[in-house]
This record gives structure tokens, sequence and C-alpha cells, in this order.
């Protein structure tokens, strides 16, 4: 979302938990004149806080801490570069007449699939020059996605931006920002009422997904399992927050949002990932149940054809 205002500081409240003019500050403070935005923030310690837990617990998943940078080196830039371009491709109006504007990602602008389906491509390109097995990669290093999901979200609250329809919720939130959104873009809604802090709703369901990979990891030993319910659960709470926010990006003039239906696709390629790597693997066991079968025929015919 590029807000219509964007002020250095402003003021958020929450009414429902008596919560008031909450200053927040897009700044968190300042090198000489250059400003150094709580976005940014939020994303970098998000992918330091992957990278770390990640290389912690490399050597129990058949890695290396220097596999885990290897990865990040290339994953975390190519993350970026996906977020970005998803988002400038679905809202060109807004850079086509500035293309520098494409390079300005201060403000916001970054779309999370976009940066989940780049890093994926980067990763499997990466397990090719390794040479690693790309179900062991995969399961093991899908885990952290959701996690920087969960803390980089945070970047929208200071942002002021990513947020829903009106809500009678305890936990809605209004602020400038939001008030001047939607009389802007959606004059149907009230812009004096709180909206849904759906940036919120994300950071708390991926943070809970983070959680179940973890289970599912540790647990499931079928091949892509882990990237499969990475998919389907991510897949499905995206979909019904993004039928929230207000901001959505579109296709063409379809009427349809882009990410609900890419996350729809998630999760029916989730579900297809699970199927077929039963499939495979069901096979293996058949073909080796009767390589073991046949082994025993040969044993039991040499016993009882004594030379």
């Amino acid at each position: 979302m590029v807000l219509p205002i964007l002020l250095a500081a402003t003021k958020v409240s929450f009414p429902g938990l008596g919560i008031k003019d909450l200053p927040v500050d897009r700044v968190a403070f300042t090198i000489g004149s250059f400003p150094i935005y709580w976005y940014s923030i939020c994303i970098i310690t998000a992918f330091i806080a992957c990278v770390g837990m990640a290389m912690l617990q490399a050597k129990k998943h058949s890695m290396t801490s220097e596999d885990v940078i290897d990865y990040a080196i290339v994953c975390i830039p190519s993350a970026m570069i996906g977020a970005r371009l998803y988002y400038v491709a679905f809202k060109w109006s807004d850079f086509s007449s500035d293309w520098k504007s494409i390079f300005d990602v201060r403000n916001g602008g970054l779309a999370v699939l976009g940066g989940v389906l780049f890093a994926l491509i980067a990763g499997v390109i990466m397990t090719k020059i390794k040479k690693q097995n790309l179900a062991v990669v995969f399961d093991f290093m899908i885990v952290y996605i959701p996690l920087g999901q969960a803390i980089g979200r945070w970047g929208n609250f200071f942002n002021q931006e990513a947020f829903g329809t009106n809500t009678n919720l305890p936990w809605g939130m209004i602020s400038p920002e939001t008030s001047a959104y939607l009389r802007m873009h959606l004059p149907a809604l009230d812009a004096n009422a709180p909206v849904h802090p759906t940036f919120l709703y994300e950071s708390i369901a991926t943070l809970l997904i983070f959680f179940i990979l973890l289970v599912v990891r540790k647990r499931i030993k079928l091949p892509f399992a882990t990237v499969a319910m990475y998919f389907i659960l991510y897949g499905t709470a995206r979909f019904f927050i993004e039928g929230l926010r207000t901001d959505s990006l579109y296709i063409g003039n379809t009427g349809l949002r882009t990410s609900q239906v890419l996350s729809a696709v998630l999760v029916v390629v989730g579900f297809g990932i699970i199927a077929f790597s039963r499939f495979v693997m069901n096979k293996k066991a058949l073909a080796a149940a009767k390589e073991t079968n046949a082994v025993n025929e040969a044993n039991d015919g040499a016993e009882e054809n004594p030379l």
C-alpha cells in the first residue's frame, strides 16, 4: 500500500481496548540527516532471526551453518526483489510515471507472496549448484519463512498500512492514515471508524504456522511434507485475511484479488505435493518389498537344492 499521506509520526488508537493516541513514529532514528525506518528494521530483524535460528538447528537436519549462509545470500535478495516486482507488476499505474520510485521501498510496497516465490526459485537453483537433496533442504528451510513473516509484518504497523475494513471488534484500530486512505479510496466505508489490523492477524497466523511446522518437520518424514504444510496453512490463512484487506492487488479488471487466487493455488499445490510424495514413497516401498521377496525366494531355492 502506498499511503496518500506519509507522516513521520502519527497517533494510533484502539478504542475498544481503551488505548488512545498511541504515538507511532515511522522513523526509528536518524544517522545524520538519513532516516532509518522501523519498516526496514523489522525486515532486517526477521532475516537475522531466521538465519540465526536455522544456523543453530542446521546440524540436526543434515546441513551446516555454511549451507544456511549460502542459501541466505541467494534467497534473501531474491525474496526482496520478488516481493517488490510482484507489487510493482500489479500496481504499475502507481509507478509508470516515475520509474525511480520502484526502488524506494521505505514506504512499503513489498508483496510477501512474490518474495516467497522468488526465494523458492532461488533455493531450487542453489540446491542444483550445491548438489544437495531438494527435499531435505526445503523441508528444513521452509520452517523459517513464516517466522520471518511474523516479524516483518510489524513494519506494516509502523507504516500504518495493510489494514482491513471497518470492524467493531475490541482490537479495531484507527489512525490519521487509515482514515485518510478510506476517505480517498473507499468512501463507502466509515473513515472515522476503526479497521481490522490485518497485519496483526497475519503476524499471529504465521507465528502459529512456524510452531506447527517445527512439529511437522520433526515428526513427519515424508519428503516435502513440511513444504506442503506451509503451502496449505499459509495459503488458507492468507486467503481469508486478504478478504478483509482494503489494499489488495487485483488481476486486471476481473475483481479477483491476486493474493487470494495465489493462496488458493498454494493450498491445492500443497495437497498435490502430499499426494504425489505418498505415491512415490509407496511405489518405492512396493519395489523394495518385491526385491526383498525375490532375494528370499532365491535363497530358499538355494537351500532346497544344495550342491
